[in-house]
């Protein structure tokens, strides 16, 4: 598995001038057919995957008490026997999709020694909830969850996995009265007013990066998979602020074959123009537990559900 990374920073860019600026699918055994489904074709399905991954998305872990349906507490308890569970398999890696805590800075003191407990390779994206820390503490956020960037790209098996970051431009992200803070709530103010605060928005430096990463992948047959927290498709509360703009990226490349992401803890499926977009539910949204494990195979992805998540196939266009 090989890895490059970049650094985004909205400080690259200048926060200054961002002031200035702004004057398809179906469920297998007991789940519920998905209406946009197509089945793989059968003589695919017997063959063995090329390789499989495990995905979580929102262990949301702290240490207080259950609000509504978020059992924060014991999301420690479910992380262990997600880890010990995908131990128990040959994966490729793993990926927590953000959303590792739901604050507090001293709550990755708890999770990130179970999540690095796994023995194939582990990657994190970053959440809304991992920056609900001190403002002291914001900045050290990616370093604490061991990112190499906060975004970054791994070639796998004629595959290149995407992981990108939607806190580049972030109300949450930075300090309360930073540039970065008032050039994100200038810009919601300007294009997202409709948007919850709490989502957030890739800035230019890394829609150009993800631009360039997927001409490479392209021209090099590889195929891709995108990671993120936010989704950007279908429609949503929770959707990144730009989720037109990442769109527009993802359209003008077809070696994209699926999106995956969480912050939306009910889950969620769409496919548009041939590309998978799958929302994870949340693994704190459950007394049981939440998350999946992939087969990546020549002509569709096989999404392996445990606890609430869904199964599902995939066909690769």
């Amino acid at each position: 598995m090989q890895m490059t990374k970049h650094r985004p920073l909205l400080a690259a860019i200048g926060a200054t001038s961002w002031l200035l600026a702004l004057g398809c699918t179906a469920h297998l055994d007991h789940h519920e057919l998905n209406h946009d489904s197509t089945m793989a074709p059968i003589e695919d399905l017997s063959r063995s995957p090329g390789f499989s991954f495990g995905v979580v998305a929102d262990c949301q872990y702290c240490a207080a008490e259950a609000a509504g349906q978020r059992f924060y507490a014991q999301s420690e308890a479910k992380l262990k026997a997600c880890v010990a569970h995908l131990d128990s398999l040959d994966l490729q890696c793993v990926l927590h999709l953000g959303d590792l805590i739901d604050r507090d800075f001293e709550s990755f003191d708890v999770v990130l020694p179970i999540f690095a407990e796994l023995r194939c390779p582990k990657h994190q994206v970053l959440g809304n909830h991992d920056y609900s820390v001190a403002d002291e503490h914001k900045a050290s956020v990616p370093a604490r969850m061991g990112l190499p960037a906060n975004y970054y790209d791994i070639e796998t098996h004629g595959w290149r996995f995407i992981v990108l970051d939607g806190n580049d431009i972030s109300r949450h992200a930075y300090p309360s009265g930073s540039l970065e803070q008032q050039a994100a709530i200038a810009y919601q103010a300007e294009y997202a007013a409709d948007k919850p605060h709490w989502n957030g928005a890739m800035g230019p430096a890394q829609l150009a990066w993800l631009e360039e990463v997927l001409q490479r992948a392209g021209e090099a047959d590889e195929r891709v998979i995108l990671f993120s927290h936010f989704p950007v498709f279908p429609d949503n509360v929770h959707n990144l602020w730009n989720d037109s703009e990442v769109l527009a990226v993802i359209d003008r490349h077809a070696c994209v074959k699926a999106y995956i992401n969480g912050h939306n803890h009910a889950g969620n499926y769409g496919a548009r123009n041939g590309v998978h977009y799958l929302t994870l539910k949340g693994m704190v949204d459950t007394l049981e537990t939440s998350y999946a494990v992939i087969e990546v195979h020549p002509r569709h992805l096989k999404v392996i559900g445990i606890g609430r998540e869904a199964d599902r196939l995939l066909t690769i266009r």
